[in-house]
């Protein structure tokens, strides 16, 4: 008897896998099988949902359900938390469909899904808020429901926009007062005073922006510049902040 090398039990696998997959969604047609889909998507079985959508959208890429499926596919991947292929989907939605009268809903899921890449899964186990954690997905996600303001102002979603705006701008913010925070401790004085201009500059109306004060002052008066330290003082009498 010969033995399976490694690529043979990897193509096995593969076909085993392609073949299990057809098992599961029947090949039905179209207009049934998007009404289990839309079953599932009702129910919240989310898992169902996607192995019917996804079903749809490769047996069928340009048929009469195309769009509405990727679109119920962008919706399942957020709720069943695949982030990456949500994120996915939408782009290549975006992509396609740049007109389609529901682009601002995308746009809106796109901000929600880039929120939800800002969570991780260790941090709310432990109920854990890291504010040194990389800010990238929360960055994405702030020029997301930013667009979908500017360009879409009297969108049904624009008003939870505008809240997630504004915890993403306090995120983002803090994020940044970590980092200064870390310069003050590595004495790097320079850099404090940069990072906490930046704050200042770019999230004026956020705690962050307040707390930034007495480091910048601290960094000042390490490098023995008193104009500007007496400048941050009178700031910091401005705003009811301490030393």
């Amino acid at each position: 008897m010969k033995r399976l090398t490694l690529s043979s039990l990897l193509a096995i696998s593969v076909l085993a896998g392609c073949s299990s997959t057809e098992e599961v969604v029947p090949d039905i047609p179209p207009s049934e099988l998007y009404q289990e889909a839309q079953v599932s998507l009702n129910e919240g079985s989310w898992n169902n949902a996607i192995q019917k959508l996804e079903a749809l959208d490769s047996r069928y890429p340009f048929g009469a359900y195309s769009e509405q499926v990727q679109l119920d596919l962008i919706y399942a991947y957020y709720k069943n938390d695949d982030l990456a292929l949500g994120e996915a989907t939408i782009d290549r939605f975006m992509r396609m469909n740049p007109g389609h009268p529901q682009i601002d809903w995308v746009l809106y899921m796109r901000g929600l899904t880039n929120m939800a890449q800002d969570r991780s899964f260790i941090h709310d186990m432990l109920n854990m808020d890291r504010e040194d954690r990389d800010p990238e997905p929360a960055r994405r996600a702030f020029i997301d429901f930013r667009r979908l303001l500017d360009r879409y102002p009297d969108s049904e979603y624009a008003a939870d926009a505008a809240k997630r705006l504004i915890a993403l701008k306090n995120r983002l913010a803090d994020y940044e007062l970590a980092t200064a925070d870390f310069y003050v401790r590595r004495e790097a004085w320079i850099a404090v005073i940069n990072r906490c201009q930046q704050i200042q500059r770019d999230f004026p109306d956020t705690d962050a922006a307040k707390r930034s004060l007495p480091l910048m002052l601290k960094a000042y008066e390490e490098l023995k510049l008193e104009e500007p330290a007496q400048r941050t003082r009178e700031l910091m009498k401005l705003n009811n902040v301490s030393a």
